[in-house]
Order: structure tokens, then C-alpha cells, then sequence
């Protein structure tokens, strides 16, 4: 019986009281139930007779004692005590929770998933680097946490489509152009350009590609190595982001916004709603109305668009497209972009806390051998994604970016993600799902078979330590549903770290496979499901990471 399975159980039994007319109480939409600190205070514990009990007009005590009496006649129960104000401790069958290693065994790669977010359709954007240079180490951590979290958010029922908007359009674009011409040229970077060794590989592509490019009018040149560039350059960042696990299912160009009028519109939109206006030749939309701290231009005064204007025809886009939520992944240093956002999709008639979210991640550090490794993008010493990956492999490059809460800033040291030892947390893992992969095979080997579901005695499994993995593996729902309700994928690598210990503990305490001559016995068969109730988990954990799990290492 999982955590899951025993609040939907509690709840039926207050439904059940409340019914008979024993309990004059709503039905709770959701009754919660934690892991006690003390484990000789139960499997599980609730408080949901204090919650009650000011809708029963009864002590909380009384109304525990009512759900208690009717809770121990339920399969599964072994106990049901009554502590302190209210509390309800339940202790659950031996075979009740050996069950849980067979539930997870028969949903295989369905355990762990729900339905929290079912009905829910999610564009999630993340990266969204513009295509003037690789993809730096602070987009390769959204690259790891946004894919991760569109994994979580699909696990829990979801539907999700991962988004790229590309910035093929702007100021940005043409200091590039220039610095391929530059290049091209052998001449420097112009001042507000872009260097580094990729600058100089494109330009070769172009001039290759088309070899009387530099031959060109001035003009015409730069747009034929901007139009080319962006392409060689962008097709660069999908290989590197594709050669991580991270593909995309909508690339946006901005540069289809402005083509399409898509920007005019979105501003005619928010001048019907009565909120842009004009000043100093400018158009302005009235943001402040809606909580942001000054007014935002749409187009300014020499007639050019704005960045914000292609934001605000970007948003209505997507919504456009049947989106009930937009989630944004930005770095810290938009922090100042949040409150113009939701302003605009206030002035658009939406509700900012129902159909956007926009996360902010803190910075990465690599250290190598003690010391930070500088880097700027601009000045062409850059640290990418493909550094990365070269430097300590895309799973440990994917899991490390992802262990961490996206609100802390990380000091990532290479040397130790590289090591194949324990102390390396993306190995510890990955090691506990190889060392399983190896049991089961050598029970392959000794000719022992799981058998089916009916086949596996599950009171067997009474060890401390093959409870204390149990009730480890029957957190896994919980867990990611609440790192997809918060966001938060580091929750998921956490617990698998934790469940690794757990397995690793149970592992040398609790013989699985006999020795030499002995029988095969109805223990050895349940351990075997339940060591494969954990390989299970740990793929599944491993997998909503976007992380191999080996069968071998």
C-alpha cells in the first residue's frame, strides 16, 4: 500500500462516517499523510481528525477514535493508534507493504507517474539562447533543469511542449553579421562584436559555401553572412543541444512575428483594451496600471518595434495556440523582466498567476582543480555546452545541473563529477541501478525466475531494512508530483540518492541470491522483486532527469 493508496483509503472512510451520518463533515478534497519521524509511531501518520474537527463540532480526539475504529477493519491495516490531540498513526500489514515492491515491478515504467496535472496544456521555454555564439554554461543548466521539469510536468499528466524562441532579429543580429564579415576579412571583432574561435569557423563556412561573398556591396554582404551565419550557427546549437538529450518540439523564430504583422496586431489588441497610448512620438503601453514600476515603449520614436513589443506578440501567440499556462526559464539577470510581463499579460486580459510562471536560475561556477574557471562569451573564452559535456560526459553534466534548486547559485567542480566513485552523487546512483542489473542477471544465470505477481510471497519482506526500502520506493509518486508542482527536479535527484543508500544498506544486511548449495526459498524470491522494485525506481528517477540508468559499469 503506497502513501497514495492509504489517503485515498482514509478519505473513503470519512466519505463512509459522513454517509452513515456519524461524521457531519465535508469530505476533504485530498487527505495528506507524512512518514512519522519515529518509525515505531507507524508506517504513516495524518492529521486529518483535527482538520475535521471544527467542522464535526467534536474533539479531535473523538473524531480520531471514530476514523481509527473503522480504519482497522480495512485490508492492509495492522494497526491504528490514536496519539496526542488527534494524531492517527497507521502501521500497515506486513503484506501490505511488501506489496508495494510488486505494484512497482508490474507498472514498470508507469510507476511513479499520476494524474496532478491532467487536463493542463504547458508551453514551457527554456534556453532560448540567442544564435550569436554557443550555448554557455548558464543556458546549458536550463538546457538540463527545463528538460527535466517538462519530463516531471508530463509525468504528472501534463501536456507539454518544449519551446525555443530564437532571437533572429535586432541589434544582436547585426553585431554579429559584422563580426563574421570581420572575421571573413581578417580583421578584429568591431568593438560591440563578437570573438572567439567559432566567430572565425562560421565566416569560413559562409566564404566556402559562397565564395564570392566578400566580393560583395557592403551591404549586401552582411546580410548574406547574417542570413547564413544565423543558420550555421543555430543549426550548431540544436546538434549540441540534441548531442545533451535536449530536442525541442517548437522552434519559434522572432523573426516570423515581425514577417507575419503578429507584432501590430498584438499592439492593436492592447490599444482596444485601452492601454497603449502615445508620448514623445513613442507608443507606449500602460504596464504601471498593472503593477510595474514605469511604462514600457512599444515602437519607438524612429519607428522601430520594440523588444517588448515582439514579447507581447510573442505571449499572445502562444496562447493563441490553446496554452492554459506559459513557464518561462530565465536567467537571474532578467530578474527586472518579471513584473513588465506580467503586466502585459494583465493588459491582455489574462491572469498572471494562472497563465504565467517565470522561473529565474542562478549562475554556474566551474571549478577545475580547486580554482574557478573564467569565462565570457563576449570576449570569446567561452565554457559551453560541449566544454561540458567533453569534460565530465552529458549524464553527469545533465544530473549536476539539475540536482540543485534553480534559485542557488552552483559552484560545479569537474573533478569531481568526472570520478567513477561514490562521492561522485551522479555515479552513486547509476551504480545502485548497475549492482541490481547484476543481481538479476545472476539470478538469470542460478536458473530463479520473479514469476508473476501472484507468485511472490510479500510478508516475506519483513527485515528492517527491506521495509525501511519500501517505504523508500513508495515515496516515489510523491516525489514527483511535488517536484513538478514545485518546480523543482532536484528533489526527484535528491531521493534517488537517498533510495540508492537505502538499497546499498538493505543490500548488506539482507542476502538476495543463495550460496553454494542452498534452496531457493520464498525469501529469496521476494527480495529478488523487491531489488527490482528499486531498479525500477531508480530508471524512472533517472529518466525524468533525462539520465541513463546502466545496466552495467
Amino acid at each position: 500500500m503506497t502513501p497514495e493508496q492509504l489517503s485515498a483509503l482514509v478519505r473513503s472512510v470519512v466519505a463512509a462516517a459522513a454517509q452513515r451520518g456519524a461524521l457531519d463533515v465535508p469530505v476533504p478534497d485530498e487527505v495528506v499523510v507524512e512518514r512519522p519521524r519515529n518509525p515505531e509511531h507507524g508506517d504513516y501518520a495524518t492529521t486529518v481528525a483535527l482538520k475535521l474537527a471544527k467542522a464535526a463540532g467534536r474533539p479531535p480526539r473523538e473524531v480520531a477514535e471514530l476514523l481509527a475504529a473503522d480504519l482497522r477493519e480495512q485490508a492492509g491495516i495492522e494497526r491504528v493508534d490514536v496519539a496526542g490531540p488527534g494524531f492517527l498513526n497507521v502501521t500497515f500489514t506486513q503484506g501490505a507493504l511488501g506489496r508495494i515492491a510488486v505494484d512497482a515491478v508490474t507498472a514498470g515504467e508507469a510507476y511513479g507517474r499520476t494524474d496532478a496535472f491532467a487536463g493542463l496544456r504547458v508551453n514551457l521555454e527554456f534556453v532560448s539562447a540567442n544564435p550569436t555564439g554557443p550555448v554557455h554554461i548558464g543556458g546549458t543548466r536550463w538546457a538540463a533543469v527545463g528538460d527535466a521539469l517538462g519530463r516531471l510536468l508530463t509525468a504528472t499528466g501534463a501536456d507539454v511542449s518544449r519551446e525555443y524562441y530564437f532571437n533572429d532579429a535586432g541589434s544582436q543580429i547585426d553585431r554579429f553579421a559584422r563580426s563574421l564579415v570581420a572575421a571573413a576579412h581578417g580583421q578584429p571583432a568591431p568593438e560591440d562584436g563578437y570573438a572567439g574561435t567559432y566567430i572565425g569557423e562560421i565566416a569560413a563556412q559562409v566564404v566556402a559555401a559562397e565564395p564570392g561573398v566578400t566580393e560583395l556591396p557592403a551591404e549586401q554582404e552582411q546580410e548574406r553572412f547574417r542570413v547564413a551565419g544565423v543558420e550555421l550557427m543555430f543549426a550548431e546549437i540544436k546538434s549540441s543541444l540534441a548531442g545533451f538529450g535536449v530536442v525541442f518540439d517548437t522552434y519559434f523564430s522572432e523573426a516570423t512575428l515581425h514577417a507575419s504583422g503578429a507584432l501590430q496586431k498584438a499592439i492593436d489588441t492592447l490599444r482596444e483594451r485601452g492601454h497603449v497610448y502615445e508620448a514623445d512620438g513613442a507608443t507606449w503601453l500602460r504596464t504601471t496600471d498593472f503593477g510595474d514600476d514605469k511604462d514600457r515603449p512599444l515602437v519607438k520614436s524612429d519607428g522601430d518595434y520594440t523588444y517588448f513589443a515582439a514579447d507581447c506578440a510573442y505571449y499572445q501567440d502562444k496562447r493563441e495556440r490553446g496554452f492554459d499556462k506559459v513557464v518561462i526559464m530565465l536567467g537571474a539577470d532578467h530578474a527586472g523582466y518579471v513584473g513588465r510581463y506580467k503586466a502585459l499579460v494583465s493588459a491582455l486580459g489574462d491572469d498572471p498567476a494562472q497563465n504565467l510562471e517565470i522561473l529565474l536560475g542562478q549562475l554556474v561556477n566551474l571549478v577545475r582543480d580547486g580554482q574557478p574557471l573564467k569565462m565570457s562569451k563576449r570576449a570569446g573564452t567561452v565554457i559551453n555546452l560541449a566544454d561540458l559535456v567533453e569534460a565530465v560526459g552529458a549524464d553527469a553534466a545533465r544530473y549536476a545541473l539539475a540536482r540543485a534548486s534553480v534559485d542557488q547559485q552552483i559552484d560545479l567542480d569537474l573533478d569531481l563529477w568526472s570520478r567513477q566513485t561514490s562521492d561522485n552523487p551522479v555515479f552513486y546512483v547509476q551504480y545502485a541501478h548497475a549492482r541490481i542489473s547484476s543481481l538479476l542477471r545472476g539470478a538469470g544465470d542460478l536458473g530463479i525466475a520473479l514469476g508473476g505477481p501472484d507468485d511472490v510471497d510479500a510478508t516475506q519482506l519483513a527485515h528492517p531494512r527491506e521495509t525501511d526500502l519500501l517505504r523508500a520506493i513508495a515515496e516515489f509518486p510523491r516525489v514527483v508530483t511535488a517536484a513538478a508542482e514545485l518546480r523543482a527536479p532536484h528533489r526527484v535527484a535528491r531521493y534517488l540518492e537517498e533510495l540508492a543508500g537505502t538499497y546499498h544498506r538493505f543490500y548488506d544486511s539482507c542476502r538476495v541470491l543463495p550460496r553454494g548449495d542452498e534452496e531457493v526459498t520464498a525469501t529469496t524470491v521476494a527480495r529478488l522483486w523487491l531489488c527490482s522494485a528499486t531498479a525500477t525506481v531508480l530508471r524512472n528517477g533517472l529518466t525524468v532527469l533525462g539520465v541513463h540508468a546502466p545496466e552495467r559499469m
